[in-house]
This record gives C-alpha cells, sequence and structure tokens, in this order.
C-alpha cells in the first residue's frame, strides 16, 4: 500500500493529500514514520545495552556523548523541518519549481555547516569531552566515542534533512527504508566492533556512523527516486529570503533540541557529583523514554504532511480534525506505555545494567518518576508540532524553550541542592508539567484561531 502511494504523480498526490479521509491519511503516513522512529530508537538503545556491559564509566561515556547527538540532531531537524515543512506548503499551493530550491538549499546548507563543525570538534576533542560533563573516568571511553560521531557528522546531519523532507513530500515510506536498514545494520555491527574486534565504545560509534552513511545514501537516491523533488546542486540558493523561511518554521525545532543538548549538559554535571553510577543511570533512563515516545512521534510526523499541506491549502477543518485525531491517539498510547514504566521501571533499568546496583536503584527511581508523566508528552509535542507546521514561530519556540530551557534547567541546578539525588530525579518530570500547563495555554488559542478560520470559509 505505502509503495502504491509514493508512485503517484504530484498532481495525484497533491488530490490523495487533500481529499482522503483524515484518520486513515495521518495513520498511512504514521506507520513508516512509526518503524522509523522505533528503528532510531533501539539502536541508540542498542548503544547503550551493549557499551553498558563494559562497565559502569563506559555506560556513562554514552550520557557524555549524548548532548553532542542532540547538537547534531538540532542542525538537521532544525533544516530538515525548516525546508520539510516549507515544501509542504509550497506544495500545498501546487509551487512545485520552487520547492525544489528550498530541498537543495536545506540538504546542502547541512552538510557544509556540520562539516565545519565536525572539524573543530575533532581538533578540540579534550576541552569538549569534558564540557559534555565527563569525569575523569569517563573521559577516555567519550572521547572514543564522540572521535567517530564527528567524523560522521556531515551525513548523520543530512540524513535527518533527507527524513525531514521526505516525511513533508508525503513519502514517509521511502524516509523509512533509509532509517530502518540503517538502524537494523548498527544493530548488527555493534556487539562485532565493540567485542569481536574489541573497539569498546569507539566500536559502538564506528557502528553508527557506518549504518549513518549506508542510510545517507539511500535516503539520497530514494529523493531522487517517484514523484519526489530532486537533489540538483544547481538549485542551491543560499540567500537570506530563502534561509529566513527555512529557520522561521524550522527554529523551535533548533531551540527544542539545542537547548536539550543544554539540558542534558547540565544534567550530567549534577549527576556528576553523585559518581558515574548516577550518570550512567540517567542516561539509560532517557534512552527509555525516548523509546517509549518513538511510537507517539511517530504518529505525530505522519500528521505533519497532511497538516502542511491542508493548511497551505487552506482546509482548515481538515487540518483541526487531523490534530484532534492524533492527540487522541497519542495520549492513549503515552497512557498504556507509562503505567509499564512504573510498574516495570527496576526489571527495565535492570537489563542495561544488571552488575550495578546503584545504577539500579538511581535509575529505577527516576523512571518511574518520569513515566508517571509521560502521557503529558503527547499534548505538548502534538501543540509544538501544530503550532510549528502553520508558521507560528513564536508560539512554537515558547513551548521549544520551555520545556528543557525555561523549566528542566532550573530544575536540574536548584533541586538537588535542596533534596539531594531526588531532586535530579525529579527534574524532568516537573518540568513537564509546567510545560504542559503551558502548551494547553497555547493550544486553546491556536486552536480558536484555526476554528475562527474555518467559519470565515
Amino acid at each position: 500500500m505505502y509503495d502504491m502511494k509514493n508512485q503517484l504523480t504530484a498532481d495525484e498526490k497533491f488530490k490523495w493529500m487533500t481529499e482522503s479521509p483524515v484518520e486513515k491519511l495521518v495513520i498511512t503516513l504514521a506507520v513508516p514514520t512509526i518503524i522509523s522512529m522505533l528503528t532510531s530508537s533501539i539502536y541508540n538503545m542498542a548503544d547503550t545495552f551493549f557499551v553498558s556491559q563494559i562497565s559502569t564509566s563506559a555506560s556513562g561515556a554514552v550520557g557524555v556523548a549524548f548532548p553532542l547527538m542532540m547538537l547534531i540532531q538540532a542542525i538537521g531537524f532544525t533544516l530538515g523541518m525548516g525546508s520539510g515543512n516549507y515544501i509542504s506548503r509550497l506544495l500545498g499551493q501546487k509551487n512545485r519549481d520552487y520547492s525544489t530550491k528550498v530541498l537543495a538549499t536545506g540538504f546542502f546548507t547541512s552538510f557544509i555547516v556540520a562539516a565545519i563543525l565536525g572539524i573543530l570538534g575533532l581538533i578540540f576533542i579534550d576541552p569538549l569531552v569534558y564540557a559534555l560533563g565527563a569525569t575523569e573516568t569517563i573521559a577516555p571511553h567519550a572521547k572514543a566515542y564522540i572521535r567517530y560521531i564527528l567524523i560522521g557528522m556531515p551525513f548523520m546531519t543530512a540524513s535527518f534533512v533527507l527524513n525531514g523532507t521526505l516525511r513533508f513530500q508525503g513519502s514517509a515510506f521511502y524516509a523509512m527504508i533509509g532509517i530502518t536498514i540503517g538502524g537494523i545494520i548498527n544493530i548488527i555491527l555493534d556487539p562485532i566492533f565493540i567485542f569481536k574486534l574489541n573497539m569498546g565504545t569507539g566500536g559502538a560509534a564506528l557502528a553508527t556512523i557506518i549504518s549513518q552513511f549506508i542510510s545517507f545514501w539511500i535516503l539520497v537516491f530514494n529523493s531522487n527516486s517517484s514523484s519526489n523533488i530532486r537533489i540538483k546542486f544547481k538549485n542551491f540558493t543560499p540567500e537570506w529570503e530563502m534561509y529566513r523561511e527555512i529557520l522561521r518554521a524550522g527554529l523551535p525545532s533548533f531551540y527544542r533540541q539545542a537547548l536539550g543538548s543544554v539540558a542534558m549538559i547540565f544534567l550530567n554535571f549534577s549527576a556528576g557529583v553523585y559518581g558515574d553510577a548516577a550518570i550512567a543511570a540517567m542516561s539509560i533512563v532517557g534512552r527509555i523514554i525516548f523509546f517509549a515516545i518513538s511510537a507517539m512521534l511517530g504518529i505525530g510526523q505522519g500528521f505533519q504532511p497532511v497538516c502542511g499541506f491542508n493548511y497551505g491549502a487552506k482546509l482548515y477543518d481538515r487540518v483541526l480534525k487531523a490534530f484532534y485525531f492524533t492527540a487522541k491517539i497519542s495520549i492513549i498510547i503515552l497512557l498504556a506505555v507509562g503505567l509499564i514504566g512504573v510498574i516495570g521501571a527496576e526489571s527495565i533499568v535492570t537489563f542495561f545494567r544488571k552488575e550495578d546496583l546503584e545504577v539500579i536503584e538511581i535509575g529505577t527511581r527516576a523512571l518511574r518518576y518520569q513515566s508517571m508523566t509521560l502521557p503529558l508528552s503527547a499534548w505538548i509535542i502534538m501543540t509544538n508540532m501544530l503550532v510549528q507546521i502553520i508558521g507560528k514561530s513564536r508560539e512554537a519556540s515558547i513551548i521549544a524553550v520551555a520545556r528543557q530551557g525555561l523549566f528542566f534547567i532550573p530544575a536540574v541546578l536548584i533541586l538537588p541542592r535542596i533534596i539531594g539525588i531526588l531532586g535530579l530525579q525529579l527534574s524532568q518530570p516537573i518540568a513537564d508539567i509546567f510545560t504542559f500547563l503551558l502548551a494547553l495555554f497555547i493550544s486553546k488559542n491556536v486552536l480558536n484561531e484555526l476554528k475562527s478560520l474555518q467559519k470565515e470559509q
């Protein structure tokens, strides 16, 4: 079914996106993205699992490298979300010619920027590792891991852009192929490089980079297939007007991911006071929570092109219907997953690091608390997606900044000093509660505005 939909001509795809039943359309586009998100999350967890078998310090190294991975995602998501969002609205307006320039500009810009940052990171790798929150015992493992990540940074970043732009064209199936194949290769290579070749944490990173490199070329090939917009260097348009429109939609993603990176650094420093076990425990919990919301994120990404196409076509009733449907499904999923997290927290954390009782104790309580507030993330993320896609960058930026910047960073800096390690474990749940209340207020105003536009038609 998905392959058939991706063989449509541009006009047929427009009709499909703007006339098909919204619920069926969201699910159709969501299934490939759910598979992509789950695969990405699984191979991230595979890194954590295999590295955790080496030692607690090695497990902590993955947590130290995580802020860097989030920065790479910040660049890729910013240009991918910004370009993809712009492209979907242009396609909704049947302006395909200009969308080719948007794609080329986002893609080549991401590759160039990431290459420059990757070279700088390799030159200053020693201070970079400690700036990310490494302790003396974690630093050697973190350096071995981060070195390979920096080498592959341009391909990782550009892959995020292509993944986003394919999804926003309604070609989630093509995006899924690249991400899934890369993820499977990563999972296969992890134990070979880490244990068979005795490369330790560096082997996990090398497995990640090889898989990302393969994903990159698959995504490039798929972007030049069927009715998808082709990548051509001659369409690269590095002009302010182009960047302004891309950044208008993409900056909320940058704020969210970049602040997430900064927040993780503060978390590493705050956890470091309690030793490598605390850093390792919070790293494991972070990966588990990301896996928990992967299916929901996949549904949300199925919603994004539906929203973009129909908002561009001024079909506001379809935008509203798609939002409410996706939000309802997302809340149900996270309620179920959160319940599993509360009940099975200890068993889940033990799976990763059964040799270290301190990691299990710290991680179990943190996972249980975060699972309790997990359903709130459904409304937060769906509201953020809606306002970002329809071009309300101010509202999207406020929500993006709130969760990790406005609420989490102060919590993780202040609470541990007042109530010790419990404050570390409660910081994210408290930040989620306050962000949910903010998102509730913003969504009420935006949804009322969309309803008014619908009535005016």
